[in-house]
Parts: C-alpha cells; structure tokens; sequence
C-alpha cells in the first residue's frame, strides 16, 4: 500500500514497527468507547508478534497525523468455502474522537476495499454493537448492508477449555 495524504496533514499507511504503542492506545480508547474498559490485555510485545513477527497473523493500517496514531483499522484473512476466496475480516476501526469528521475512517475501510479488490478477495465484513447507532449509520453510508441472518457465536474462558478438555 502507497502511502496516502489525508486531510489535515494526516497520513493513511500501513502499520510499521514502531506503531505499536500508538496502535494499542487507540485499541484502549476503543475499549473505553465500547464500555469495555477493562477489557483489554494486549501488550505492545503482543502487537509486535501479530503485526510484524515472523508469521504475521493480522494487519493494521494506520492514520497518523502529527506524528500520532488518530486512527486506526486492524484487520485479518478470512476464507469462503463458497466462494473459494479470501476475504478480509475487520476486527477494529477506531478514529480518535477529535480527529472524527476529517474523511479518516472512511479512508481506512476505502484502503481494505482497495486490498480486496487488487488482490481478488470477495468480501470485506465486520461486526457493530447494536447500540452503537453513529457507527451503524456510517457503514450504512458507505453501503454496507447487516447480515441479519447470522448470529456471532464465542467461546472464551471456562467454556473454551472445557470443550478443549472433551
């Protein structure tokens, strides 16, 4: 990905090392929004392994104005049995909020679009709060349509060991 100017003098690229702590404040401040503020346990060394270790598992294209991180879209491969094509899974967008009404995320999701189509992946998806109604109508303005007839399942904590016991 090209690096590319925004307005404000705000620069959309991908992630480099280094990014990391910037990245992990806008993943706490995500949390914090989300009314999960104890949420999170990642690490900077954790987002060093993900994004930049020797087998990176996850993505992040960033937004950094000023020579801070004001946004931020983490992202993974997903694969259609159906399709027989990648996709992209968009595990976190977040802008800080003052940098909100500058075009920054929209510019995120437009760069995951971009990687979808050069690299021929059929679908770019991704989960919203249903209280989270200024999200909601954001994606909705880009196009993006609710897949109501699937449900999100998780398993975590005592139950995902449990089952791992089985």
């Amino acid at each position: 990905m090209t690096p590319r100017t925004l307005p404000f003098g705000a620069v959309l690229r991908e992630a480099r090392p280094g990014d990391e702590p910037g990245i992990l404040a806008m993943i706490q401040a995500l949390a914090d929004y989300e009314r999960e503020p104890d949420a999170v346990h990642n690490t900077v060394g954790m987002l060093t392994d993900t994004l930049f270790g020797d087998m990176p598992q996850a993505f992040a294209h960033v937004v950094e104005r000023d020579d801070r991180i004001v946004g931020i879209a983490i992202w993974f491969l997903t694969y259609s049995t159906w399709t027989g094509r990648h996709g992209i899974w968009l595990e976190d967008l977040i802008v800080d909020e003052g940098e909100r009404g500058h075009g920054y995320g929209k510019a995120l999701i437009a760069s995951l679009a971009a990687v979808c189509v050069a690299r021929g992946y059929s679908r770019l998806e991704w989960t919203v709060l249903d209280w989270n109604a200024p999200s909601i109508a954001f994606y909705r303005a880009l196009g993006a349509a609710p897949q109501d007839e699937w449900t999100t399942q998780r398993l975590t904590g005592e139950e995902l060991q449990a089952l791992a016991r089985a």
